[in-house]
């Protein structure tokens, strides 16, 4: 397992961070077996969120923790100030709320990397950045970020934090794959696109990827003439997507492993910091990953991948 070193945490990420969306009690059997195998492969850094599973995944973590007596080895990544039946939510008022409830039911007393679940366009940044310096003095939280905000926006917090003397955020995690988004997901999420990752290459922003690997676009299931009507087809099928998953199997056949494991070590191989978000729901699944964190890709098999490169020879 390889790692990165993100600014305030004081411990190493590694570069696959586990995903617990439906981490929930009831199943908490599997779970727990999923959780105890990732730190067998070297993994440290989990992601959940405070509306996760309606707080049930950050409360099982919490009691995987608590039981391991693990949680000085673990990286805690949670989200907070995500968007509620009333519309948006991105407020001191509101990060106050959630961080001190997942503090709760993580049954810690800090996150290690704290991250507002979406933006507010229309609030300005620097109340919100005041804020989670409040937090960050407190001890509450070792770094802060964003998930789902645009580059644009996230240098707009840290030119404050600068000019305030405050501390700004030192992570970003929109969605980065190897197939492109036709449009968001959920509402309000961000896909860091070529300017994206460009800003990225050029400050070295660490940059957590959700939906690292398309949500299994990457597995075999789908091809252009499986037409689901789903989310998947509505977000991932296009021609460009296509050639990107042609190419994909290409180069797979060449290194010997799996389709969808190159598609991993695309995020993994960036000019810039990345981590891999992943859902694996079994142990195979999970060394796959592994596998795939592994592989060594070089630009011109990054830009080949993307569209964007000469043709391999």
């Amino acid at each position: 397992m390889d790692y990165i070193t993100i600014a305030g945490m004081g411990k190493p990420c590694s570069k696959l961070i586990l995903g617990t969306d439906y981490y929930t009690p009831e199943v908490y059997g599997k779970v727990s077996e999923l959780l105890d195998e990732f730190v067998r492969i070297g993994g440290t850094a989990i992601d959940t969120a405070n509306v996760y599973a309606g707080g049930k995944s950050e409360g099982t973590i919490g009691r995987w923790m608590a039981e391991r007596g693990n949680r000085e080895s673990v990286v805690v990544l949670t989200k907070g100030a995500h968007h509620d039946a009333n519309g948006p939510r991105v407020t001191p008022e509101a990060i106050e709320q959630d961080l001190l409830l997942s503090l709760d039911r993580l049954q810690t007393d800090y996150i290690d990397l704290y991250a507002l679940h979406r933006d507010d366009p229309g609030v300005p940044v620097g109340p919100i950045v005041e804020a989670l310096n409040g937090h960050l003095e407190a001890g509450r939280i070792r770094a802060i970020g964003g998930s789902n905000w645009t580059h644009e926006r996230l240098q707009e917090a840290n030119d404050y934090a600068a000019a305030h003397g405050l501390t700004g955020f030192s992570f970003s995690s929109p969605n980065l794959s190897l197939a492109k988004a036709n449009e968001p997901f959920w509402s309000g999420c961000v896909s860091a696109d070529r300017e994206a990752c460009a800003w990225h290459e050029r400050v070295q922003m660490p940059l957590l990827s959700w939906s690292s690997q398309a949500r299994g676009f990457f597995t075999g299931r789908y091809s252009p003439d499986v037409r689901t009507g789903g989310d998947i087809e509505r977000v991932f099928y296009s021609d460009g997507n296509w050639e990107r998953l042609r190419r994909a199997e290409r180069l797979a056949a060449e290194k010997g492993a799996t389709t969808i494991e190159i598609a991993l070590a695309y995020v993994l191989n960036q000019p810039f910091p990345t981590c891999a978000l992943i859902g694996p729901q079994t142990k195979e699944e999970m060394h796959s990953c592994a596998a795939g964190a592994g592989i060594r890709l070089s630009r011109e098999e990054l830009d080949w991948l993307d569209l964007t490169g000469e043709r391999l020879d």
